[in-house]
């Protein structure tokens, strides 16, 4: 089996957050891969990693970085593959990270999720293989499914709460 999915963090201090990412590519069937490198500390180990990313079969990288964030720009301006970015709350409640991310120059585009929203991108990167894998596709669609049916039946039961004021 070989990763379609690559999971990039700066720090295994990230793994905590990143975690939803794994548990939900994993329950959708989507082989990845986990990696911590750090476009400062480690640079050409990072170069090397995307580069060869593509020839190896990843077809998506999730890159999660706090603070300066250089992490998913650096990667994104080494490969063509799509870039989804996580921007991590390791300073200034993660809007630092989150405005790194975000603000790439034109040319280097990264896909940017919620701050700590690993969850979110890899769904995001489900949705993009989605588009060349049936299977999956019915894996997702059903994902959603199950997501209206929680609500709907959440709805329910606020329905039985009582108040003396509460109209529904």
């Amino acid at each position: 089996m070989k990763p379609v999915v690559s999971i990039i963090m700066g720090s295994t201090s990230d793994l905590p957050l990143m975690k939803k990412a794994m548990d939900l590519l994993d329950e959708m069937h989507v082989p990845f891969e986990v990696h911590a490198l750090s476009a400062h500390r480690t640079p050409k180990e990072v170069e090397e990693f995307a580069t060869k990313a593509e020839g190896r079969g990843v077809k998506v990288i999730i890159a999660a970085a706090g603070m300066a964030a250089h992490l998913c720009g650096v990667i994104a301006s080494m490969t063509t593959l799509p870039v989804i970015g996580v921007p991590i709350s390791a300073s200034l409640e993660g809007l630092d990270a989150l405005l790194a991310i975000v603000q790439m120059p034109p040319g280097v585009p990264v896909a940017t999720v919620g701050i700590n929203a690993s969850h979110n991108a890899a769904l995001l990167a489900v949705q993009m293989l989605s588009l060349a894998d049936g299977e999956l596709a019915k894996r997702y669609a059903q994902y959603k499914e199950d997501l209206k049916v929680k609500i709907v039946k959440a709805n329910e039961e606020l329905s039985g709460i009582q108040y003396t004021y509460k109209t529904n």
